[in-house]
């Protein structure tokens, strides 16, 4: 039977990451495609060689990625960013100022070439496994996703969550100032858009990653090839 693309996207700080890898689990023979930590690697890779982000207007950003040798592997069942041969840590590529950066990046940057990009690994991906997707604008780089799913909270409960992550390095104040700032950017974008197959999910009230997943499980209909275990 055929595999299934799942589309994760959603407001800044609300999960998405931690809910892909709940459905990893739940998910039989599935693999996680970080998108968005390929634009945050190739951010990252043009910030590190202290370059202004203003500089990407209008460039195409995988000609950036291609100088830049910024590649996207597989491993253990969930992608990873290199910069040449060096693996790009989680920590860097979701510190503060990468994150800032790569919201007005997809603002101003040429994304066309990269969402073609994206679109082809997975393909190549769907061809063996069941591909879990976490990113921005999904369904331009990928219109036939199977489930769509949008995850919202409240802006007091994401900056909570993102406390811990920035390990007291900013005020909880802060934080809602500058993920207030983020989502603004991502909206300017058009990154926030719903669409008539969307499946908008509330994680507000759910006080654990795997609460979150049960919520967007509840909406995946079991079929011969798919369910939530």
């Amino acid at each position: 039977m055929e595999n299934i693309v799942i589309g994760i996207e959603g407001l800044v700080g609300s999960g998405k990451t931690s809910i892909c890898r709940e459905l990893l689990s739940k998910i039989p023979n599935s693999v996680i495609m970080h998108g968005g930590n390929l634009y945050r690697g190739i951010v990252y890779a043009f910030m590190s060689k202290n370059k202004n982000i203003k500089e990407l207007k209008n460039v195409d950003i995988t000609k950036v990625m291609k100088e830049l040798d910024v590649k996207i592997e597989l491993e253990n069942n969930e992608t990873v960013i290199y910069v040449g041969n060096e693996k790009i840590d989680e920590e860097k590529l979701q510190n503060k100022e990468t994150s800032m950066a790569v919201s007005v990046a997809s603002n101003i940057a040429n994304n066309v070439e990269l969402f073609i990009f994206a679109r082809n690994i997975i393909n190549n991906l769907k061809e063996k496994y069941n591909v879990i997707v976490s990113g921005r604008a999904l369904m331009e780089i990928y219109p036939d996703l199977d489930y769509h799913f949008f995850i919202t909270a409240s802006l007091e409960e994401r900056a909570k969550r993102k406390l811990n992550q920035y390990n007291g390095e900013v005020s909880l104040e802060e934080l809602k100032e500058h993920i207030a700032k983020r989502d603004e950017l991502q909206e300017k974008s058009g990154f926030y858009k719903i669409y008539p197959n969307t499946i908008t999910v509330d994680v507000t009230e759910c006080k654990t990653a795997l609460e979150s997943t049960d919520k967007v499980c509840e909406c995946i209909k079991e079929t011969e090839t798919i369910y939530c275990n």
